[in-house]
């Protein structure tokens, strides 16, 4: 088998001692799920049932009761609840690999065993959160996006790949309060909803309104403390990997879509999205072509939308020439 290697890491003096597998691997899922912004958003209540990759996990959703008008002397009817079927299936991996000259050195200094874990963890968390956002950004129910979003009222304009939303300080704030309340016309909980949305739009929101103490409530402005919070009941984050689309392109960087450039903002409630992660494999082994121990890393993860009544897509313009 050939072995690709670059780079190295040289450490003097030597260690003796043993590379502990399940040490590293206890440490990449920590620091892992510390990185990840879907640690955050999305609920893991599954996780516990994955051993290896291609598990399929079969979850069921609560069935709706039929609620019936009673009248006295009638005979009653029954109907037999069927729960829907969702599969989480474990299909998607990710893998790290270093060349090291003395792995015992990891094992004796904690320091460095620290920044190679944090660093591997992080770079797999920046990896899997793009893909699991491209693969679920849009697969909200169709009354939560659109130009008509809202289940019931069909009132709100959320945006869409030929006429996204152009943001400004003076309405950003607006388009959350319409996202929220598509959920409430969903009859999503209140608590556990999330809004994620790109460093662009922080930036318009502490220039709008809610820098203003008074608007949040809080004891001072935001501008001042630099922390936003809770905004209409939304834990809000910032993440640069929010899906986007240039001109004449689509979401996944194929020549089709929308005419202008477009970024998504997303917003829902934590049980919209399961995902699954588990570090299946840390080990290390001789380097064939060299001297030097190689240490690797599997990462098996699945994700599925669960609930897509409880997740909402807005889009919004970052080309100039998008019309309001």
């Amino acid at each position: 088998m050939a072995v690709s290697v670059t780079g190295s890491f040289t450490t003097t003096p030597a260690y003796t001692g043993y590379f502990i597998p399940t040490l590293w691997s206890g440490k990449l899922n920590v620091k892992f799920y510390a990185t990840t912004l879907f640690g955050e958003i999305a609920n893991t209540a599954y996780e516990g049932d994955i051993k290896s990759m291609g598990d399929k996990v079969i979850i069921n959703n609560i069935p709706t009761i039929t609620i019936n008008t009673y009248v006295v002397g009638q005979t009653l009817s029954y109907e037999v609840p069927a729960p829907s079927i969702v599969e989480l299936v474990i299909d998607k991996a990710k893998y790290f690999g270093v060349n090291v000259s003395d792995v015992l050195e990891y094992q004796s200094q904690p320091n460095l065993m620290d920044m190679f874990t944090s660093d591997a963890a992080k770079q797999m968390a920046i990896s899997i959160d793009r893909d699991v956002l491209l693969g679920t950004f849009d697969q909200c129910h169709a009354s939560n996006k659109g130009a008509t979003a809202g289940v019931i009222s069909g009132a709100y304009d959320l945006g869409t790949d030929a006429a996204p939303l152009v943001l400004t300080a003076s309405n950003v704030l607006q388009l959350f309060t319409a996202m929220a309340s598509v959920l409430d016309e969903q009859n999503v909980p209140e608590t556990d909803r999330w809004l994620a949305i790109t460093p662009y739009v922080r930036q318009l929101l502490m220039s709008s309104s809610l820098a203003q103490a008074y608007v949040t409530g809080d004891a001072s402005s935001i501008l001042r403390n630099g922390k936003i919070g809770t905004i209409d009941r939304f834990s809000l984050y910032v993440s640069n990997l929010l899906p986007s689309a240039d001109t004449d392109e689509d979401f996944a960087g194929d020549a089709e879509g929308g005419t202008q450039k477009r970024t998504a903002i997303m917003a829902g409630h934590k049980s919209a999205i399961t995902f699954a992660s588990q570090i299946a494999k840390v080990e290390s082994l001789q380097n064939p072509n060299d001297f030097g121990t190689l240490v690797r890393g599997l990462n098996i993860y699945g994700y599925e939308v669960i609930k897509p009544e409880a997740l909402v897509l807005a889009l919004y313009s970052t080309d100039g020439s998008a019309t309001t």
